[in-house]
């Protein structure tokens, strides 16, 4: 089985790449020759930027399916005029695109990774509870979701949907490395109080699912949530870090009113939300549908991160 990973070169991709190897052939798909590191498990092939609509029938000649990694992610913020339509860009019409030469080249599978925020920003979530996006980001992935599955319809191509939220490992960037400095640094936080559940997914199991629903046949056009199966509180989410890290967790008990408040007042609401709120993806489909469990403990696939990061990875 010969697959195409789009994105290769990124955060998730340079995941994928070595456990899709264990099972097959790989190529990885990049924009420019020498545009990041991939892997030597895969076969690099340039497929250009695929916002202007390439000729991909070369790179994708042969491929059993594609795994849709490549996409304008979500960030705090947006300098781009039109957020909307920066998003729709990549998000929507580049996907568009290579599903459609994907069809025309007799892929078999096609595989996109989406995100919890289709859905919102709040709540605990199975994959067919109603989409209610608040964000460019989250509207553009949504219409992929919807695009691509129209597509499958259309063509017959079987289109997978995998939803993760918030993604973490070694070499990670923003949030998460943002929060092991503070920690690290023995920055008290004020979170000692909140009682919120979030979830979460190590790049190794978010990876290992990918991998997963690319050969299952149950998989075939189907929607599937992922993440580490615990949803922590910040607090404690706080402390599993600082545990990784060797260090301790120094946490204040300030009333959640209170915070929320004055996140409300400085314009930083939509960062409390995601420190104070709960959001949750069910990954009960995935267990009974594809018989699958997250592979790696979240405490494991912490410290490795935490061990990456002691190391210079994303410091």
């Amino acid at each position: 089985m010969t697959v195409l990973v789009t994105g290769a070169s990124g955060f998730v991709g340079r995941g994928l790449l070595p456990r899709l190897a264990r099972d097959g052939d790989v190529r990885a798909a990049v924009r420019l020759a020498g545009a990041g590191e991939t892997s030597s498990t895969a076969v690099t092939v340039v497929v250009g930027d695929l916002i202007a609509r390439p000729d991909v029938g070369a790179a994708l000649s042969g491929v059993d399916a594609v795994v849709h990694l490549a996409a304008r992610v979500h960030v705090m913020r947006d300098q781009a005029a039109d957020p909307l339509a920066a998003f729709r860009a990549m998000n929507v019409d580049a996907a568009v695109h290579l599903a459609r030469a994907a069809a025309r080249a007799g892929v078999r599978r096609f595989v996109l990774l989406s995100s919890v925020k289709v859905l919102g920003e709040s709540g605990t979530f199975r994959e067919d509870d109603a989409a209610a996006p608040s964000d460019p980001y989250g509207v553009s992935k949504l219409e992929a979701e919807r695009a691509l599955i129209g597509i499958g319809a259309e063509t017959g191509m079987e289109v997978v949907i995998v939803r993760a939220p918030l993604v973490y490992g070694p070499g990670v960037a923003a949030n998460m490395a943002a929060l092991m400095r503070v920690v690290d640094r023995g920055v008290p936080l004020p979170f000692a109080l909140v009682k919120n559940r979030r979830s979460l997914v190590a790049r190794a199991n978010l990876v290992d699912l990918l991998a997963v629903v690319v050969r299952h046949p149950a998989a075939a056009n189907g929607t599937f949530h992922v993440s580490d199966g615990e949803d922590l509180s910040t607090p404690e989410l706080i402390r599993r870090v600082a545990r990784a890290l060797d260090r301790p967790a120094r946490l204040l008990p300030v009333p959640v009113a209170l915070l929320a408040l004055g996140a409300r007042i400085t314009g930083r609401g939509a960062v409390a939300q995601r420190l104070l709120g709960s959001l949750v993806l069910d990954i009960s489909r995935a267990r009974t549908v594809l018989g699958w469990t997250p592979p790696v403990p979240m405490d494991a696939a912490l410290r490795e991160m935490a061990e990456a990061w002691r190391a210079g990875a994303g410091r």
